[in-house]
Protein backbone atom coordinates (compact mmCIF):
# COMPACT_ATOMS: atom_id res chain seq x y z
CA UNK A 1 0.00 0.00 0.00
CA UNK A 2 1.19 3.41 -1.00
CA UNK A 3 2.13 5.69 1.97
CA UNK A 4 0.61 9.23 2.07
CA UNK A 5 3.07 11.03 0.75
CA UNK A 6 3.73 9.17 -2.13
CA UNK A 7 -0.57 9.25 -2.92
CA UNK A 8 -0.20 12.86 -3.11
CA UNK A 9 3.26 13.20 -4.93
CA UNK A 10 1.50 10.40 -7.69
CA UNK A 11 -1.79 12.68 -7.41
CA UNK A 12 0.31 16.06 -8.23
CA UNK A 13 2.78 14.48 -10.86
CA UNK A 14 -0.45 13.15 -12.58
CA UNK A 15 -2.16 16.78 -12.58
CA UNK A 16 1.47 18.31 -13.62
CA UNK A 17 0.97 16.03 -16.85
CA UNK A 18 -2.81 16.60 -17.52
CA UNK A 19 -1.86 21.10 -17.41
CA UNK A 20 1.08 20.19 -19.81
CA UNK A 21 -1.67 18.21 -22.37
CA UNK A 22 -0.33 14.78 -21.63
CA UNK A 23 -3.52 11.90 -22.54
CA UNK A 24 -4.80 9.33 -20.88
CA UNK A 25 -2.82 10.37 -17.37
CA UNK A 26 -3.45 7.02 -15.02
CA UNK A 27 -2.18 6.60 -11.66
CA UNK A 28 -0.89 2.25 -11.67
CA UNK A 29 -0.37 0.96 -7.83
CA UNK A 30 2.01 -1.27 -8.00
CA UNK A 31 1.15 -3.85 -4.54
CA UNK A 32 3.15 -6.62 -5.72
CA UNK A 33 6.22 -4.74 -7.00
CA UNK A 34 9.58 -4.84 -4.28
CA UNK A 35 11.35 -1.85 -6.22
CA UNK A 36 8.42 0.84 -7.01
CA UNK A 37 5.39 2.04 -5.30
CA UNK A 38 3.48 2.96 -8.40
CA UNK A 39 3.79 3.97 -12.08
CA UNK A 40 2.37 7.58 -13.27
CA UNK A 41 1.85 6.96 -17.26
CA UNK A 42 0.92 9.83 -19.61
CA UNK A 43 0.68 9.76 -23.33
CA UNK A 44 3.11 12.80 -25.31
CA UNK A 45 1.58 13.74 -28.86
CA UNK A 46 5.31 13.81 -29.96
CA UNK A 47 9.35 13.82 -29.59
CA UNK A 48 9.24 17.25 -29.07
CA UNK A 49 6.28 17.72 -26.82
CA UNK A 50 7.99 14.81 -24.87
CA UNK A 51 11.11 17.39 -24.48
CA UNK A 52 9.15 19.78 -23.31
CA UNK A 53 7.59 17.92 -20.37
CA UNK A 54 10.28 16.64 -19.37
CA UNK A 55 12.35 19.78 -19.39
CA UNK A 56 9.72 21.80 -17.44
CA UNK A 57 9.13 18.42 -15.04
CA UNK A 58 12.29 19.06 -13.06
CA UNK A 59 11.21 22.02 -11.22
CA UNK A 60 7.93 19.67 -9.68
CA UNK A 61 10.50 16.88 -8.74
CA UNK A 62 12.45 19.52 -6.90
CA UNK A 63 9.18 21.16 -5.01
CA UNK A 64 7.78 17.75 -4.27
CA UNK A 65 11.37 16.74 -2.82
CA UNK A 66 11.98 14.04 -4.85
CA UNK A 67 15.04 13.05 -6.14
CA UNK A 68 15.40 11.46 -9.66
CA UNK A 69 17.61 8.74 -9.69
CA UNK A 70 18.10 7.75 -13.53
CA UNK A 71 18.45 11.84 -15.00
CA UNK A 72 19.66 11.82 -18.47
CA UNK A 73 20.42 15.52 -20.31
CA UNK A 74 18.08 14.46 -23.14
CA UNK A 75 14.99 12.61 -23.07
CA UNK A 76 14.15 9.32 -25.46
CA UNK A 77 14.17 10.63 -29.37
CA UNK A 78 11.89 6.82 -29.63
CA UNK A 79 8.77 9.04 -28.27
CA UNK A 80 9.97 6.87 -24.62
CA UNK A 81 10.96 9.02 -21.82
CA UNK A 82 10.98 6.97 -17.90
CA UNK A 83 11.40 8.91 -14.54
CA UNK A 84 12.89 6.68 -11.64
CA UNK A 85 11.92 8.84 -8.54
CA UNK A 86 12.06 5.20 -6.34
CA UNK A 87 8.87 5.75 -4.86
CA UNK A 88 7.28 6.80 -7.95
CA UNK A 89 8.28 5.96 -11.81
CA UNK A 90 7.13 8.05 -14.56
CA UNK A 91 6.64 6.95 -18.12
CA UNK A 92 5.79 9.28 -20.98
CA UNK A 93 5.32 8.01 -24.02
CA UNK A 94 3.91 8.05 -27.36
CA UNK A 95 0.80 6.58 -28.21
CA UNK A 96 2.46 3.84 -30.54
CA UNK A 97 4.86 2.43 -27.64
CA UNK A 98 1.83 2.81 -24.88
CA UNK A 99 -0.14 0.99 -27.16
CA UNK A 100 2.45 -1.43 -28.05
CA UNK A 101 3.79 -2.17 -24.82
CA UNK A 102 0.85 -1.80 -22.83
CA UNK A 103 2.26 -1.11 -19.16
CA UNK A 104 -1.60 -0.97 -17.43
CA UNK A 105 -2.12 -4.37 -18.74
CA UNK A 106 1.27 -5.89 -18.25
CA UNK A 107 1.51 -4.71 -14.62
CA UNK A 108 -2.32 -5.50 -13.62
CA UNK A 109 -1.99 -8.96 -14.68
CA UNK A 110 1.54 -9.43 -12.31
CA UNK A 111 -0.58 -8.22 -9.61
CA UNK A 112 -2.50 -10.96 -7.12
CA UNK A 113 -6.18 -11.12 -7.49
CA UNK A 114 -6.83 -9.84 -3.80
CA UNK A 115 -4.85 -6.49 -5.14
CA UNK A 116 -7.16 -5.65 -7.98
Amino acid sequence: MMNEKTVKDSQAIKAFLEEHSCKDVVVLPLENCSWTDCFVIGTVNSVGHLKGVVHQIWDLMNELGLSVNNRHKTPGEDGWTLIDTGDIVIHLMSQELRDFYSLEKLWAASEPESVR
